[in-house]
């Protein structure tokens, strides 16, 4: 069974930082793509960051320059490093694991960010 757990979420300022983290079990991350999705309030779920299987990572414009996404093969994670937060960052985010056509969700973090 898949589980991903996301943690690191919470209340920040404009222009701080957080470091989201996804553990993962029962499937491990070198083998498939790993996402993270933002959902706002009153609006669609959107892709922030992804990391493919053999590293590459891509990123919504949105976000570019600001966020990072990175893994920890022994620790089996998956992180979301947040510089420069805004207002508009405020989400539930969420790690996503896609392998075999296959997608599995976490049930999310809360970002708030204040101005």
């Amino acid at each position: 069974q898949v589980q991903l757990v996301e943690s690191g979420g919470g209340l920040v300022q404009a222009g701080g930082s957080l470091r989201l983290s996804c553990a993962a079990s029962g499937i491990t991350i070198t083998i498939a793509t790993m996402d993270w999705y933002r959902q706002a309030p009153g609006k669609q779920r959107e892709m922030v960051a992804a990391i493919t299987k053999r590293g590459d990572t891509s990123y919504a414009d949105s976000v570019k320059g600001r966020f990072t996404i990175s893994r920890d093969n022994a620790k089996n994670t998956v992180y979301l490093q947040m510089n420069s937060l805004e207002p508009e960052d405020t989400a539930r985010y969420y790690c996503n694991a896609k392998f075999m056509m296959q997608s599995y969700w976490g049930e999310g973090t809360l970002v708030s960010v204040s101005s």
